[in-house]
Parts: structure tokens; sequence; C-alpha cells
């Protein structure tokens, strides 16, 4: 399909940026070999006919036999589409994939992440000709999967511009996927508005520098108030120019405003609404905006709902601290984390925890990724199997061991199921990820990525988060909503009775006043002692 500018079609509209998907690049990327053609359209054509032929949807059966992978594979595929589907598909996952949905979700898998060079601030990478131009780490896989260091985090800007160079340059394929031909000539193509929505998995349309429109009102070619004339078709080569016209503009915009904090992230809000008024910023406005936990050291955090600007929340490089994020979120990243401790309330799409050390995290959430992690714990209720990648050692996971009062009133509004908790099913796939932008030794990807234990029941302790504000769900929640397995319950159990054994001969022992004083302040000495040495009493004060 030819981008050549052709004269029937609109100029780029100056009030209309298209900027990348941010969730398909972050959360929605697997190292699955099989899963990555870099041939462009010359394997997914055929493809996507052969599998239209069968029906409009897909399910694991027929993708696993498409795809010669295994029916495991195809299940991940499916759940990690959805997952990262704009609009939530409902029950519809019992009736498979949307083939071209399944089409655009292949073509990004083979789409390489930004690495930059670790003394490359934002400011420099800024002033390039692109925001990745000659930023490719020169480190060996290994070496960068075992860097902890917040300088490898490419920033916000430089990701949507790598982003975007990347749908710049594989644009017309995309289409392509996307478009039918005329009276059998594949020469000429054209695509319905219908069909144009399913790129709504890669891009959004801002409005104004701040509201996300649906393609259906921003691409001239569809706009229109009758849904049903979505279906009239519109020249693919007209579309491509002005989409890419778009882009380009789009791309300009995102290099004159890249921040230069050196992690390229403003406090809530990303540099599409940073620039807007804020009186404009409406709940769609909101889809874009992210809420930035960074650089934490020594202390306690707490983010509850009216802390949170849109739907994820990114907690990067904090060291040795308890983070609190009480609320109902659709993604989360935990990055570059060491000697923390992180609650992330209920997130009903996607955690992904990447380049952590000695962390315990708490979550209730429909899926996790961990990647490249070390020493780490995890407390989880998770509906889907925890997905471990990359270069992991002594990962433990464990029955999740906590609440807050809105914690199911916010599972159900993100609709986590509290009945079905898979996290002693960890799921290893690839040692070295495909997707980063690193020369990796043939065969590498294939190497399983080591697992996680399950923790020994003994070890196993509840965590108690402080009653900090005094704002009550209408049916709070009293207890861990997740069942624990009878091992854990019962070393509840026996670990509860030997501190009840040990209470009662306090009591019982036939001591004088003086002597219960002792044994009093002997106590409280020791529980100070511990404060200290565990760095709790810290929190104390900060949550003071």
């Amino acid at each position: 399909m030819s981008s050549e500018e052709t004269p029937n079609s609109p100029p780029p509209s100056p009030s209309l940026l298209i900027l990348p998907r941010r969730e398909s690049f972050d959360y929605g990327l697997l190292p699955i070999p099989n899963l990555i053609f870099n041939d462009g359209t010359l394997t997914l054509i055929p493809l996507r006919d052969k599998l239209l032929s069968v029906s409009p949807r897909v399910d694991a059966q027929t993708l696993a036999e498409a795809l010669q992978i295994s029916i495991g594979d195809a299940d991940l595929v499916i759940e990690t589409l959805f997952s990262v589907l704009p609009a939530d598909p409902g029950n519809g996952d019992e009736r498979g994939v949307d083939v071209h949905d399944l089409l655009v979700f292949l073509y990004v898998q083979s789409y390489k992440r930004l690495v930059t060079r670790p003394h490359k601030d934002a400011s420099t990478v800024a002033t390039s000709m692109s925001a990745f131009d000659g930023c490719l780490s020169a480190l060996s896989p290994l070496q960068l999967v075992r860097s902890n260091s917040r300088r490898f985090m490419p920033s916000q800007s430089d990701d949507e511009a790598h982003q975007l160079s990347f749908l710049q340059k594989h644009m017309a394929n995309i289409l392509t996927l996307l478009a039918d031909p005329v009276d059998g000539d594949d020469e000429s193509l054209v695509i319905t508005g219908e069909r144009f929505q399913h790129l709504d998995l890669l891009v959004q349309f801002v409005e104004n520098g701040c509201e996300v429109v649906p393609s259906s009102k921003a691409v001239p070619f569809f706009v229109n108030s009758d849904p049903d004339m979505l279906a009239v078709p519109a020249s693919a080569a007209q579309v491509l120019d002005w989409v890419l016209q778009n882009i380009a503009t789009s791309l300009e915009k995102v290099l004159e405003n890249t921040p230069t904090k050196e992690n390229g992230s403003t406090n809530t809000l990303d540099l599409d609404m940073a620039t807007a008024d804020a009186s404009k910023a409406n709940s769609t406005a909101f889809s874009r905006s992210q809420t930035f936990v960074e650089g934490i050291s020594k202390t306690s955090v707490v983010k509850q709902s009216s802390d949170i600007k849109g739907h994820s929340v990114k907690v990067l490089n904090c060291q040795d601290s308890v983070i609190y994020i009480l609320a109902p979120l659709k993604y989360a990243t935990v990055y570059g984390c060491s000697e923390s401790t992180i609650v992330l309330g209920a997130v009903g799409k996607v955690v992904r925890v990447e380049h952590c050390e000695r962390v315990q995290v708490i979550t209730a959430t429909k899926r996790i990724c961990i990647a490249n992690c070390r020493d780490c714990l995890f407390f989880l209720g998770v509906n889907q199997q925890p997905l471990i990648i990359g270069d992991n050692h002594k990962l433990q996971v464990a029955p999740y061991n906590t609440f807050y009062p809105q914690l199911e009133e916010h599972m159900a509004q993100v609709g986590i199921n509290a009945t079905v908790n898979r996290w002693a099913e960890p799921r290893a796939l690839g040692m070295v990820d495909p997707h980063d932008s690193l020369s990796h030794p043939a065969g590498v990807s294939d190497v399983q990525a080591e697992s996680a234990t399950c923790l020994d029941p003994d070890q196993f302790t509840n965590f108690v988060i402080p009653k900090l504000f005094g704002a009550e769900s209408t049916k709070p929640t009293k207890d861990n909503p997740f069942p624990l397995p009878e091992s854990y319950i019962e070393s509840q159990k026996k670990t509860h009775s030997v501190l009840c054994d040990i209470q009662q001969v306090i009591r019982n022992a036939q001591l004088e006043e003086n002597k219960k004083q002792e044994v009093s302040s002997a106590l409280h000495v020791h529980f100070k002692d511990w404060l200290y040495a565990t760095g709790n009493i810290r929190q104390l004060y900060c949550l003071q």
C-alpha cells in the first residue's frame, strides 16, 4: 500500500495528536518466539485469511494450531490480549478473540523496547535527532538485567517517541492487515471505520492536548453520527497518508515537549496532560494520565483513591520504604525498587514488577508479570497464573495476607474474583526478553526463566495496614477476602496457640508487683529494639 500523499487526503489537524496507547507496549508483549514475526505482513496475511475462513473470532484451540504453540501459550495470548484491549470484553472471552484484534496484537510483538545508555539523561536525549537515536545500550543482556539503577528506565517521552516511530514505520503494514481488496484487486485496498477501530489497541487520538476522542470522531474519513456508516469504506492509501501526517506532527510535539527531568515524568500528569488547562481535564483525559510514586527513600507513603490521577500507577526507584496504594486501578508498574514493601490495592488488568531486589509486593489483581527480580516475595490474590520472565533469582510467592476497609469494594469495581486465587501456579517463560533493544545470543530467549517457590507456611504472617484515615466503605472489608490454603490456616492456628500459651504462662506466673513491672519493661524494651532493628519505627513516625 502506497503512503504517498494523495490530493484528496485531508490535511493533518493542528489540534489533534496521535499518541501511542501505552498499555499495549507496557503490558502486552510476550517473550514467546512463535509470536514474533519480523517479516511484516508476509506471514500474517495468510494467517488472517486462514483464521477468517473459519470464524471472525478465534479460540485457544484454533490459535494453538494456527501458530503451532501449546494450548497453554494460546490461553496466555488470549489472556494478555484481553488485558490490554481498550474496552472491557466482558464475557466475550468465552467466544475467543476477534481476529483483527489478534492480528494487531501479533504485529506489535515485533516491537523492541527502548534501552538508554547508562550516562545519557533525558535532556541529552531530547536534543538528539530522535528520542532514541544512538541510545541503544552496549551492555550485555545479563549486565542489563542485573542492573538496578534508575538510569536504565527510559523517560515517558522517550518511550512515546520510540513507540510513535515504530508505528510510523509499520503503519502501512498494520492497515493492510485491517483492509480489504476492491473486487479482488490486492493493489487497491479499502478500509472501513469499524475495521479502523481495531487500531485503538495501539493508538489514542488526543484533541487540544487534553481530551481523548474515539477514532470514529477523530478520523475525517469516518466522522459521522450514524454508527452504521462506519461500514462505508474509504481508500486505505488516503487513510494511511492522513495517519502518517498526524503521527509526524505528533512526534515533533513529543520531542519538543520532552521534560528535562531525569526520569522524564511530571508528578501525576504526563506531557500531553501537563500542557493542558487543568479546568479542561475531564474523565476522558485521565485515560492518558498516570500517577507516579518515584524516588521515595526511607519513608512511608500512602495514596488513596482521591490521590490517584488516571487508572495507572507507576512506583519507580523507591528504596527502604513502605508504599501503600489503596485504590482501584487498571494497571500498575513497580520498577527498580529495593528493600521495600509495596501494597497495591485492587488492580483489574495487570501488575508488572521489574528490576526489583529484596522487595515484598502485596496485591489483589487479575494478573501479574514479574521480570528480572531477585530475592523478592509476592503475597498474591491473583485470578490468572503469575507470569515470570527474564533473569530472576530466589523469588517466592504466597497467598494474599492483608486487607483494608475499601478492599472488597475496590475489587468489585475492577472485576477481581476473590474465589479464584492462582498464586501457587507461577509460570516461567524465556530468560531473556526478545523485546529489549539488545543483541541476544541465538536461542537464548528460549531458555526458561527461573520460577518461584511457595513460601513455607510457617513463615507466613498477616500484614496489618494501619487505619490511616477515617474513610470507611458502606460495607467495610473486615478480613482477608481470599481464602487461605489449609496448610497456611493450620500454621496460623499453631502460631496463635503458641502466643496464647505464652500469654497464659505470664498471667499465671506468681510474681510480685515489682517483678511484673520488670517483665513488662523487658518486653517493651525488646519490642522497641525490634522496631529500630527492622526500621518499623520509621513507619510509626511517618504515619503519624
